[in-house]
């Protein structure tokens, strides 16, 4: 006879879905357990217990009991860590959260731990507390998940070639080969966009990049046209959907500068 055993984990509320009348499943990342589901009893009735603790990107403490790892959990008890009030105070950082958070969940196979991923969530919900929400810090966090969920485009050379990324040359990324061409090896028809070595190398460059020194680069326009192109096109492609937090993001920062 299975028993259910109890943990305690510290983690972020990746969504939640309402279950009958008064119960919710809760989907959160931690840093021991990865991503994983659990049902809280009533929640939706208990002020008291789970007063605003499972909204999206809220950091929690939980403690929570199951049988195994493939059954969901009872949610047996929670509480904030970190509501991250100025985020939330913001649209246009709330939505930038949102979609780091719904990437995470995209990219995160159920009950297995990252804690690099874990850590990479945490840096950048603490980034958007104290900066702008900008194409560089979108970029630079698209970039760095791809590479720890191991689905890291190839950027450094040519996927056929091999040749190295040159400054002043042009280059054609193809989400199906997983990197860039250079123009000898490439075969672009009327609907590929060229991309430039500059922008290869931001990509390169914010992938390993100090998170105090990420304030430092700004993207003009068409760079930061060119870089959303490679990766926007490239995690559509692995996904088999387009993100629809990112959309709505866009939409916000084109009406609402």
């Amino acid at each position: 006879m299975n028993v259910r055993k109890s943990h305690r984990a510290a983690g972020f509320v990746l969504k939640s879905l309402a279950y009958g009348e008064s119960d919710l499943i809760i989907t959160f990342y931690s840093r021991e357990f990865g991503k994983m589901s659990g049902i809280a009893k009533g929640a939706k009735r208990s002020k008291k217990r789970f007063a605003n603790v499972f909204e999206p990107f809220s950091q929690i403490s939980m403690i929570f009991s199951r049988k195994s790892r493939d059954t969901l959990a009872l949610v047996e008890s929670c509480e904030i860590i970190d509501h991250y009030a100025d985020i939330r105070a913001d649209l246009e950082k709330t939505l930038a959260a949102s979609y780091f958070i719904e990437l995470t969940d995209a990219f995160s196979p159920e009950g297995k731990a990252n804690e690099r991923l874990f850590a990479l969530l945490a840096d950048f919900l603490d980034w958007l507390v104290r900066e702008k929400v900008s194409d560089t810090a979108i970029r630079f966090f698209e970039m760095r998940l791809l590479q720890i969920s191991g689905f890291e485009p190839a950027l450094g050379a040519c996927v056929r070639c091999r040749k190295p990324v040159a400054n002043g040359e042009v280059y054609y990324f193809y989400p199906k080969e997983g990197g860039i061409t250079c123009a000898a090896c490439a075969r672009p028809e009327r609907y590929d966009q060229a991309v430039s070595a500059g922008a290869v190398r931001t990509l390169l460059l914010g992938r390993d990049m100090d998170m105090e020194k990420m304030k430092r680069v700004s993207m003009p326009e068409s760079l930061a046209a060119e870089s959303r192109c490679i990766l926007c096109g490239f995690i559509t492609y692995v996904l088999g959907k387009e993100v629809k937090s990112l959309k709505v993001l866009e939409q916000v920062r084109r009406y609402c500068p």
